[in-house]
């Protein structure tokens, strides 16, 4: 059975950083792209970065531009997102999860597969 854990969020103030993990199970992902969503409440979930099977091509959104790094341990099956910088806008359920299209259509949440449960991230202003 594959499953997805994200973990590693919490409440934190503005400007202070946060590394996320997402440990996957059940098979190897690493043939497959990877990626990061956040929802905030009362919002639709929305991309934020995302990264090839290697590891060296990763796709973010303007938002966390220069703030957000994406990498991932295919020994681990683990997918990383190093968040710094971070905002009150920031605040959201982070989800990771794996892309079905091949990175065709990286930013559409509607191409992945295999959710985790999220973990929350709560930044104070």
């Amino acid at each position: 059975q594959v499953q997805l854990v994200e973990s590693g969020g919490g409440l934190v103030q503005a400007g202070d950083s946060l590394r996320l993990s997402c440990a996957a199970s059940g098979r190897t992902f690493n043939r497959d792209y990877m990626g990061w969503f956040r929802q905030a409440p009362g919002k639709e979930r929305e991309f934020v970065e995302a990264i090839n099977w290697s590891g060296g091509i990763t796709y973010y959104a303007d938002s966390v531009k220069g703030r957000f790094t994406i990498s991932r341990d295919n020994a681990k099956n683990t997918v990383y997102l190093q968040m710094n910088s971070l905002k009150f806008e920031d605040t959201a359920v982070y989800y990771c999860a794996v892309d079905r299209s091949g990175g065709s259509y990286i930013r559409n949440r509607q191409s992945y597969d295999y959710w985790g449960r999220g973990t929350q991230v709560t930044v104070s202003a």
